[in-house]
Protein backbone atom coordinates (compact mmCIF):
# COMPACT_ATOMS: atom_id res chain seq x y z
CA UNK A 1 0.00 0.00 0.00
CA UNK A 2 2.84 1.97 0.47
CA UNK A 3 4.32 1.66 -2.14
CA UNK A 4 1.05 2.33 -4.45
CA UNK A 5 0.54 5.74 -2.40
CA UNK A 6 4.17 6.86 -3.19
CA UNK A 7 4.31 6.17 -6.62
CA UNK A 8 0.74 7.61 -6.83
CA UNK A 9 1.61 10.81 -5.67
CA UNK A 10 5.15 11.14 -7.43
CA UNK A 11 3.99 10.51 -11.03
CA UNK A 12 0.42 11.21 -10.90
CA UNK A 13 1.09 14.30 -8.62
CA UNK A 14 4.03 15.79 -10.64
CA UNK A 15 1.09 15.62 -13.72
CA UNK A 16 -1.16 17.67 -11.45
CA UNK A 17 1.39 19.85 -10.51
CA UNK A 18 2.11 20.96 -14.16
CA UNK A 19 -1.24 22.16 -14.08
CA UNK A 20 -1.83 23.52 -10.17
CA UNK A 21 1.25 23.88 -8.19
CA UNK A 22 -0.44 24.26 -4.91
CA UNK A 23 -1.15 20.33 -5.00
CA UNK A 24 2.91 19.99 -6.01
CA UNK A 25 3.59 21.65 -3.37
CA UNK A 26 1.21 19.57 -0.79
CA UNK A 27 2.56 16.44 -1.94
CA UNK A 28 6.24 17.61 -1.56
CA UNK A 29 5.25 18.51 1.74
CA UNK A 30 3.85 15.49 2.83
CA UNK A 31 6.88 13.63 1.19
CA UNK A 32 9.02 15.66 3.96
CA UNK A 33 7.03 14.44 6.52
CA UNK A 34 5.86 10.99 6.50
CA UNK A 35 9.37 9.99 4.76
CA UNK A 36 8.13 7.39 2.32
CA UNK A 37 11.50 5.10 2.81
CA UNK A 38 11.55 5.57 6.27
CA UNK A 39 7.92 4.81 7.07
CA UNK A 40 7.33 2.10 4.91
CA UNK A 41 11.00 0.86 4.31
CA UNK A 42 9.68 -2.76 3.90
CA UNK A 43 8.33 -1.42 0.38
CA UNK A 44 9.23 1.85 -0.79
CA UNK A 45 12.64 2.09 -2.47
CA UNK A 46 15.32 4.42 -2.17
CA UNK A 47 14.43 6.88 -4.84
CA UNK A 48 13.80 10.50 -6.00
CA UNK A 49 10.70 11.03 -5.05
CA UNK A 50 10.74 14.43 -3.74
CA UNK A 51 13.17 15.55 -6.20
CA UNK A 52 10.57 14.48 -9.03
CA UNK A 53 7.62 16.06 -7.38
CA UNK A 54 9.63 19.05 -7.02
CA UNK A 55 10.77 19.71 -10.58
CA UNK A 56 7.00 19.22 -11.48
CA UNK A 57 6.00 21.89 -9.26
CA UNK A 58 8.12 24.48 -10.32
CA UNK A 59 7.58 24.02 -14.05
CA UNK A 60 3.91 24.35 -13.16
CA UNK A 61 5.00 27.56 -11.22
CA UNK A 62 6.88 28.85 -14.03
CA UNK A 63 4.43 28.04 -16.66
CA UNK A 64 1.25 29.76 -14.45
CA UNK A 65 3.71 33.03 -14.19
CA UNK A 66 5.52 32.17 -10.79
CA UNK A 67 2.51 33.44 -8.89
CA UNK A 68 1.72 36.96 -7.39
CA UNK A 69 4.23 38.07 -5.27
CA UNK A 70 2.42 41.16 -3.70
CA UNK A 71 2.67 39.64 0.14
CA UNK A 72 1.38 42.65 2.36
CA UNK A 73 1.87 42.34 6.18
CA UNK A 74 4.24 38.92 5.13
CA UNK A 75 6.74 40.77 3.29
CA UNK A 76 9.01 41.17 6.03
CA UNK A 77 8.53 37.15 6.88
CA UNK A 78 9.69 36.40 3.54
CA UNK A 79 12.31 38.82 3.32
CA UNK A 80 14.02 37.03 6.42
CA UNK A 81 14.11 33.39 5.38
CA UNK A 82 15.87 34.47 2.08
CA UNK A 83 18.00 36.84 3.22
CA UNK A 84 19.11 34.12 5.63
CA UNK A 85 19.87 31.70 3.29
CA UNK A 86 21.80 34.74 1.59
CA UNK A 87 23.76 35.46 4.43
CA UNK A 88 24.46 31.28 5.08
CA UNK A 89 25.96 31.77 0.98
CA UNK A 90 28.07 34.84 2.19
CA UNK A 91 29.35 32.63 5.33
CA UNK A 92 30.08 29.82 3.39
CA UNK A 93 32.72 31.46 1.52
CA UNK A 94 34.24 31.78 4.41
CA UNK A 95 34.36 28.44 5.75
CA UNK A 96 36.85 25.89 6.20
CA UNK A 97 35.08 23.50 4.49
CA UNK A 98 32.67 24.79 1.40
CA UNK A 99 32.03 21.27 -0.12
CA UNK A 100 30.55 20.85 3.16
CA UNK A 101 29.11 24.42 3.60
CA UNK A 102 26.92 24.44 0.28
CA UNK A 103 25.73 20.93 1.06
CA UNK A 104 23.88 22.85 3.92
CA UNK A 105 22.81 25.23 2.28
CA UNK A 106 21.32 23.66 -0.41
CA UNK A 107 19.20 21.37 2.29
CA UNK A 108 17.83 24.61 3.63
CA UNK A 109 17.38 25.88 -0.16
CA UNK A 110 14.82 22.75 -0.58
CA UNK A 111 13.01 24.45 2.12
CA UNK A 112 13.33 28.32 1.40
CA UNK A 113 12.59 27.86 -2.51
CA UNK A 114 8.97 25.46 -1.26
CA UNK A 115 8.17 28.84 0.99
CA UNK A 116 8.31 31.30 -1.35
CA UNK A 117 6.65 29.28 -3.95
CA UNK A 118 3.82 28.66 -1.51
CA UNK A 119 3.34 32.32 -0.79
CA UNK A 120 2.74 33.03 -4.30
CA UNK A 121 0.22 30.65 -4.90
CA UNK A 122 -1.57 30.50 -1.52
CA UNK A 123 -4.80 32.95 -2.60
CA UNK A 124 -7.43 31.48 -0.05
CA UNK A 125 -8.10 30.78 3.16
CA UNK A 126 -9.58 27.23 1.81
CA UNK A 127 -5.60 26.46 0.26
CA UNK A 128 -4.42 27.60 4.30
CA UNK A 129 -6.82 25.08 5.53
CA UNK A 130 -5.78 22.48 3.36
CA UNK A 131 -2.09 22.69 3.99
CA UNK A 132 -2.87 23.04 7.68
CA UNK A 133 -4.76 19.57 7.51
CA UNK A 134 -1.60 18.34 5.70
CA UNK A 135 0.57 19.21 7.89
CA UNK A 136 -1.03 17.37 11.07
CA UNK A 137 -2.20 14.35 9.33
CA UNK A 138 0.83 13.66 8.04
CA UNK A 139 2.64 14.19 11.49
CA UNK A 140 -0.54 12.48 12.90
CA UNK A 141 0.34 9.09 10.88
CA UNK A 142 4.21 8.90 11.83
CA UNK A 143 2.97 9.11 15.31
CA UNK A 144 0.45 6.34 14.84
CA UNK A 145 2.95 4.36 13.54
CA UNK A 146 5.49 4.99 16.74
CA UNK A 147 2.77 4.39 19.00
CA UNK A 148 1.96 1.61 17.77
CA UNK A 149 5.43 -0.04 17.86
CA UNK A 150 5.75 1.51 21.05
CA UNK A 151 2.32 -0.29 22.41
CA UNK A 152 3.30 -3.92 20.42
CA UNK A 153 7.09 -3.55 22.60
CA UNK A 154 9.25 -1.68 20.85
CA UNK A 155 10.10 2.19 21.55
CA UNK A 156 11.33 2.89 17.64
CA UNK A 157 11.35 6.46 18.93
CA UNK A 158 13.82 6.55 21.24
CA UNK A 159 15.89 3.72 20.21
CA UNK A 160 15.99 4.08 16.34
CA UNK A 161 14.17 7.26 15.37
CA UNK A 162 12.68 8.45 12.62
CA UNK A 163 14.19 8.96 8.93
CA UNK A 164 17.45 10.00 10.06
CA UNK A 165 16.25 11.99 13.07
CA UNK A 166 16.41 10.47 16.53
CA UNK A 167 14.01 10.83 19.43
CA UNK A 168 14.84 14.88 20.39
CA UNK A 169 14.53 15.40 16.78
CA UNK A 170 11.42 14.42 16.21
CA UNK A 171 9.32 15.28 18.64
CA UNK A 172 10.15 18.40 18.14
CA UNK A 173 8.42 18.65 14.59
CA UNK A 174 5.69 16.85 16.91
CA UNK A 175 5.46 19.84 19.73
CA UNK A 176 5.27 21.76 16.23
CA UNK A 177 2.28 20.49 15.36
CA UNK A 178 0.23 20.17 18.58
CA UNK A 179 -1.10 24.05 18.76
CA UNK A 180 -2.58 23.07 14.90
CA UNK A 181 -3.86 20.18 16.13
CA UNK A 182 -5.40 22.02 18.90
CA UNK A 183 -6.96 24.70 17.08
CA UNK A 184 -8.14 22.95 14.14
CA UNK A 185 -10.28 20.27 16.31
CA UNK A 186 -11.55 23.64 18.05
CA UNK A 187 -12.50 25.35 14.85
CA UNK A 188 -13.67 22.01 12.97
CA UNK A 189 -17.55 21.86 12.54
CA UNK A 190 -18.27 18.25 11.55
CA UNK A 191 -17.68 15.89 14.82
CA UNK A 192 -15.57 13.79 12.54
CA UNK A 193 -12.89 16.39 11.65
CA UNK A 194 -12.71 17.35 15.42
CA UNK A 195 -12.29 13.25 16.34
CA UNK A 196 -9.29 13.51 13.70
CA UNK A 197 -7.68 16.81 14.66
CA UNK A 198 -7.75 15.54 18.61
CA UNK A 199 -7.04 11.82 17.92
CA UNK A 200 -3.73 12.83 16.14
CA UNK A 201 -3.25 15.52 18.84
CA UNK A 202 -3.54 12.60 21.59
CA UNK A 203 -0.94 10.35 19.22
CA UNK A 204 1.83 13.02 19.20
CA UNK A 205 1.83 14.04 22.93
CA UNK A 206 2.27 10.08 23.98
CA UNK A 207 4.80 10.06 21.41
CA UNK A 208 6.58 13.00 23.00
CA UNK A 209 6.19 11.58 26.63
CA UNK A 210 7.53 8.34 25.72
CA UNK A 211 10.62 9.63 23.87
CA UNK A 212 11.64 10.66 27.17
CA UNK A 213 13.44 14.03 25.68
CA UNK A 214 12.77 16.72 28.00
CA UNK A 215 13.24 19.27 25.34
CA UNK A 216 9.61 17.88 23.62
CA UNK A 217 8.31 17.87 26.93
CA UNK A 218 9.31 21.69 27.69
CA UNK A 219 8.10 23.24 24.31
CA UNK A 220 4.72 20.66 24.57
CA UNK A 221 3.55 22.49 28.08
CA UNK A 222 4.88 25.72 26.49
CA UNK A 223 2.39 24.91 23.76
CA UNK A 224 -0.40 24.27 26.43
CA UNK A 225 0.09 27.48 28.00
CA UNK A 226 0.23 29.65 24.98
CA UNK A 227 -2.60 27.60 23.97
CA UNK A 228 -4.76 28.80 27.33
CA UNK A 229 -3.47 32.46 27.05
CA UNK A 230 -5.29 33.08 23.26
CA UNK A 231 -7.93 30.91 23.48
CA UNK A 232 -11.47 32.61 23.30
CA UNK A 233 -12.86 31.41 27.41
CA UNK A 234 -15.74 29.41 26.98
CA UNK A 235 -17.22 26.52 29.30
CA UNK A 236 -16.87 24.41 25.80
CA UNK A 237 -13.11 25.37 25.41
CA UNK A 238 -12.60 25.06 29.06
CA UNK A 239 -13.84 21.52 29.27
CA UNK A 240 -11.58 20.80 26.20
CA UNK A 241 -8.64 22.20 27.57
CA UNK A 242 -9.62 20.35 31.02
CA UNK A 243 -9.90 16.82 28.80
CA UNK A 244 -6.60 17.51 26.92
CA UNK A 245 -4.56 18.05 30.55
CA UNK A 246 -5.49 15.25 32.31
CA UNK A 247 -5.27 12.76 29.12
CA UNK A 248 -1.70 13.74 29.43
CA UNK A 249 -1.10 13.65 32.93
CA UNK A 250 -2.61 10.39 32.81
CA UNK A 251 -0.58 9.17 29.84
CA UNK A 252 2.96 10.77 32.04
CA UNK A 253 3.68 7.39 34.17
CA UNK A 254 6.62 8.41 36.87
CA UNK A 255 9.42 7.66 35.05
CA UNK A 256 8.47 10.77 32.22
CA UNK A 257 7.79 12.91 35.39
CA UNK A 258 11.18 12.74 37.07
CA UNK A 259 13.06 12.78 33.19
CA UNK A 260 11.34 15.95 32.66
CA UNK A 261 11.84 17.52 36.35
CA UNK A 262 15.90 16.23 36.31
CA UNK A 263 15.51 19.22 33.49
CA UNK A 264 15.92 21.92 36.53
CA UNK A 265 18.19 19.55 38.87
CA UNK A 266 20.95 21.74 40.37
CA UNK A 267 24.83 21.05 39.84
CA UNK A 268 24.94 18.06 41.88
CA UNK A 269 22.16 15.96 41.09
CA UNK A 270 22.34 16.99 37.35
CA UNK A 271 22.49 13.65 34.96
CA UNK A 272 25.45 13.58 32.68
CA UNK A 273 23.72 14.29 29.33
CA UNK A 274 22.08 17.97 30.94
CA UNK A 275 25.11 18.64 32.30
CA UNK A 276 26.65 18.24 28.85
CA UNK A 277 24.23 20.43 27.14
CA UNK A 278 24.80 23.14 29.14
CA UNK A 279 28.56 23.07 28.65
CA UNK A 280 28.28 22.76 25.01
CA UNK A 281 26.03 26.02 25.26
CA UNK A 282 28.55 28.11 26.69
CA UNK A 283 31.29 26.78 24.08
CA UNK A 284 28.54 28.45 21.27
CA UNK A 285 28.72 31.58 23.33
CA UNK A 286 32.31 31.89 23.50
CA UNK A 287 32.19 30.70 19.62
CA UNK A 288 29.53 33.52 19.09
CA UNK A 289 31.86 35.98 20.67
CA UNK A 290 35.00 34.64 18.56
CA UNK A 291 33.12 35.27 15.01
CA UNK A 292 30.58 37.38 15.36
CA UNK A 293 29.36 38.38 12.30
CA UNK A 294 30.35 35.96 9.75
CA UNK A 295 30.56 32.86 12.36
CA UNK A 296 32.60 29.24 11.67
CA UNK A 297 30.33 28.83 8.40
CA UNK A 298 27.38 26.77 7.73
CA UNK A 299 27.27 23.46 9.74
CA UNK A 300 31.08 23.73 10.95
CA UNK A 301 30.01 23.44 14.18
CA UNK A 302 30.85 19.80 13.95
CA UNK A 303 34.21 20.32 12.21
CA UNK A 304 35.69 22.97 15.23
CA UNK A 305 33.87 20.46 17.95
CA UNK A 306 37.26 18.94 18.50
CA UNK A 307 38.79 22.52 19.03
CA UNK A 308 36.47 23.31 21.45
CA UNK A 309 37.67 20.12 23.83
CA UNK A 310 34.51 18.14 22.27
CA UNK A 311 34.43 14.67 20.28
CA UNK A 312 34.87 15.30 16.77
CA UNK A 313 31.23 16.08 14.77
CA UNK A 314 29.29 16.94 17.78
CA UNK A 315 26.39 18.90 17.73
CA UNK A 316 25.24 21.90 19.67
CA UNK A 317 22.34 20.23 20.52
CA UNK A 318 20.60 24.15 20.29
CA UNK A 319 19.21 25.20 17.48
CA UNK A 320 19.19 29.03 18.24
CA UNK A 321 23.18 28.99 19.55
CA UNK A 322 24.68 26.45 16.93
CA UNK A 323 23.43 28.69 13.92
CA UNK A 324 24.53 31.96 16.44
CA UNK A 325 28.27 30.12 16.11
CA UNK A 326 28.19 29.12 12.45
CA UNK A 327 26.63 32.02 10.72
CA UNK A 328 27.08 34.77 13.26
CA UNK A 329 24.71 37.10 15.10
CA UNK A 330 23.22 38.31 11.43
CA UNK A 331 22.41 34.86 10.59
CA UNK A 332 20.71 33.95 13.67
CA UNK A 333 19.05 37.63 14.00
CA UNK A 334 17.72 36.34 10.53
CA UNK A 335 16.21 32.96 11.37
CA UNK A 336 14.70 34.52 14.84
CA UNK A 337 13.05 37.60 13.08
CA UNK A 338 11.36 34.78 10.48
CA UNK A 339 9.85 33.59 13.72
CA UNK A 340 9.17 36.33 15.55
CA UNK A 341 7.70 38.23 12.88
CA UNK A 342 5.45 36.08 11.89
CA UNK A 343 4.17 35.63 16.06
CA UNK A 344 3.93 39.47 16.58
CA UNK A 345 2.29 40.24 13.20
CA UNK A 346 -0.69 37.62 14.00
CA UNK A 347 -1.21 38.28 17.70
CA UNK A 348 -3.58 40.57 17.13
CA UNK A 349 -4.97 38.99 14.39
CA UNK A 350 -5.39 35.69 17.47
CA UNK A 351 -7.68 38.50 19.46
CA UNK A 352 -11.16 37.83 19.56
CA UNK A 353 -12.30 41.89 19.10
CA UNK A 354 -9.84 42.42 16.10
CA UNK A 355 -12.08 42.19 13.20
CA UNK A 356 -11.47 39.85 10.07
CA UNK A 357 -13.62 38.98 7.18
CA UNK A 358 -13.34 35.05 8.45
CA UNK A 359 -13.41 33.75 11.73
CA UNK A 360 -11.09 31.36 10.05
CA UNK A 361 -8.25 34.01 10.47
CA UNK A 362 -8.69 33.65 14.31
CA UNK A 363 -7.82 29.93 14.48
CA UNK A 364 -5.25 30.26 12.00
CA UNK A 365 -3.27 33.22 13.76
CA UNK A 366 -3.54 31.08 17.14
CA UNK A 367 -2.41 27.81 16.03
CA UNK A 368 0.38 29.31 14.60
CA UNK A 369 1.04 31.20 17.37
CA UNK A 370 0.82 28.28 19.65
CA UNK A 371 2.92 26.04 17.62
CA UNK A 372 5.77 28.47 16.71
CA UNK A 373 6.09 29.40 20.70
CA UNK A 374 6.75 25.52 21.51
CA UNK A 375 8.89 25.33 18.63
CA UNK A 376 11.15 27.72 19.98
CA UNK A 377 11.38 26.91 23.47
CA UNK A 378 11.74 22.89 22.18
CA UNK A 379 14.66 23.84 19.75
CA UNK A 380 17.05 25.32 22.64
CA UNK A 381 17.50 21.57 23.11
CA UNK A 382 18.41 20.11 19.64
CA UNK A 383 20.27 21.35 16.46
CA UNK A 384 18.04 21.19 13.37
CA UNK A 385 17.58 23.92 11.17
CA UNK A 386 16.94 21.33 8.11
CA UNK A 387 13.48 20.59 10.07
CA UNK A 388 10.67 21.50 7.53
CA UNK A 389 7.60 21.83 9.70
CA UNK A 390 7.98 24.68 11.57
CA UNK A 391 8.64 26.25 7.95
CA UNK A 392 5.91 25.58 6.73
CA UNK A 393 3.44 26.57 10.04
CA UNK A 394 5.30 29.90 9.59
CA UNK A 395 3.78 29.77 5.91
CA UNK A 396 0.44 29.38 7.05
CA UNK A 397 0.54 32.00 8.90
CA UNK A 398 2.41 34.12 6.58
CA UNK A 399 -0.23 33.24 3.76
CA UNK A 400 -3.32 34.31 6.35
CA UNK A 401 -1.53 37.79 6.94
CA UNK A 402 -0.92 38.22 3.02
CA UNK A 403 -4.75 37.63 2.21
CA UNK A 404 -5.64 39.83 5.20
CA UNK A 405 -3.65 43.02 3.59
CA UNK A 406 -3.93 42.49 -0.48
CA UNK A 407 -6.64 43.83 -1.51
CA UNK A 408 -6.65 41.61 -5.36
CA UNK A 409 -8.41 38.70 -3.36
CA UNK A 410 -11.43 40.66 -3.56
CA UNK A 411 -12.79 38.18 -5.33
CA UNK A 412 -13.15 35.39 -2.78
CA UNK A 413 -15.06 37.33 -0.52
CA UNK A 414 -12.07 38.72 1.85
CA UNK A 415 -12.59 42.41 1.11
CA UNK A 416 -15.93 42.04 2.28
CA UNK A 417 -17.61 44.30 5.00
CA UNK A 418 -16.29 43.28 8.09
CA UNK A 419 -18.56 41.19 10.03
CA UNK A 420 -20.01 42.84 13.27
CA UNK A 421 -18.91 41.34 16.79
CA UNK A 422 -22.51 39.55 16.96
CA UNK A 423 -22.21 37.62 14.22
CA UNK A 424 -18.63 36.49 15.02
CA UNK A 425 -20.08 35.30 17.91
CA UNK A 426 -22.73 33.71 16.42
CA UNK A 427 -20.10 32.18 13.79
CA UNK A 428 -18.08 30.92 17.04
CA UNK A 429 -20.63 29.67 19.32
CA UNK A 430 -22.37 27.75 15.55
CA UNK A 431 -19.14 25.76 15.64
CA UNK A 432 -19.97 23.66 18.69
CA UNK A 433 -23.31 22.86 17.80
CA UNK A 434 -24.01 19.57 16.83
CA UNK A 435 -24.63 19.68 12.95
CA UNK A 436 -28.24 18.12 11.96
CA UNK A 437 -26.91 15.35 10.30
CA UNK A 438 -25.52 13.72 13.19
Amino acid sequence: MGLVFTYLMTYGGSVVALFNPFIGLLIYICFAIIRPEALWHWSVPPGNYSRVIALSLLVGWALRGFGDWRFGRATPIVLCLVAFLGWACISATRALMPERAWEWIEAIGKIVLPFVVGMTVIDSTLKLKQLAWLILLGHGYVAYELNRAYLNGFNRLQEVGFGGMDNNCLVITFVTCCGLAFFLGLSARALWQKALAFGCLALMTHAILFSFSRGGMLGLIVVGIVAFLITPKRLTNWLVMLAIAAVAIRLAGPEVVGRFFSTFADDQQRDVSAQSRLDMWKICADAIASNPVFGLGPYHFPVHAAHFGLTEGKEAHSLWLQIGAELGLPGLSLLLLFYLVCIVRLWPVSRFGYPVPDPIFHDIARMVIASLAGFMVAAQFVSLPGLESPYYIVLIGAGALKLLSVPQYDHIGLGAAEPSDAATEEFEEARWQVPAAV
